[in-house]
């Protein structure tokens, strides 16, 4: 299936879900986030802040117990540039300002920014993903950019609200692949 056609079905899909099902299918997936992962050799996460208003998963689950019972590791949060179509990337503690930016993404102010190189695992947010662990998000590139630019051995895992198609069939020379996608249910490692 073609991107924008996925897109838009995978998008009207979760728009359908009540918040009670987003809110079991985040509990699920950050569950099995901690159960399938070891973490002795990670420092650094980045992980998405969550567009309620698009029914995305509920990534504070994960980042409140990042904060609480993993504080060896430092969460990375994204500022979006809307005119560069670019992230940076800033270090997101427990005492962090959020401010909402024009696409309703909560965003660390003020806090300290991030090298790419530091960060050792992404956690990337996905509309859908196939079976070879190509991705579809909102189609703007933020992701893609920001994944090719990250170290070859950094982590990319996707989170899904559901299961992988067969195959995304307009795949391009700058789309990264994932290595690992979670689901509520599954976990899928991908030979990238």
């Amino acid at each position: 299936m073609r991107k924008a056609q996925l897109r838009k079905e995978m998008l009207q899909k979760r728009l359908g879900y009540d918040a009670a099902e987003i809110a079991l299918k985040s509990k699920l997936i950050a569950a099995n986030f901690f159960q399938h992962f070891s973490f002795e050799n990670i420092k650094a996460i980045h992980i998405f802040l969550p567009i309620q208003l698009k029914n995305e998963i509920d990534t504070w689950l994960i980042i409140q117990k990042l904060h609480t019972e993993y504080s060896q590791i430092q969460v990375v949060a994204s500022v979006s540039d809307l005119q560069e179509l670019t992230l940076t990337h800033h270090w997101l503690l427990p005492e962090t300002e959020l401010v909402q930016n024009k696409w309703g993404i909560p965003e660390p102010q003020g806090a300290e920014v991030v090298a790419i190189e530091q960060i050792d695992m992404v956690l990337v947010p996905l509309l859908a993903f196939d079976i070879q662990g190509h991705r579809v998000g909102y189609g703007k590139g933020f992701y893609d950019r920001f994944l090719e630019r990250c170290r070859p051995d950094t982590i990319k895992v996707g989170l899904s609200l559901e299961e992988p198609i067969t195959a995304i069939t307009d795949i391009h020379t700058g789309d990264t692949p994932l290595d690992f996608a979670l689901t509520p249910t599954n976990i899928y490692k991908f030979n990238n």
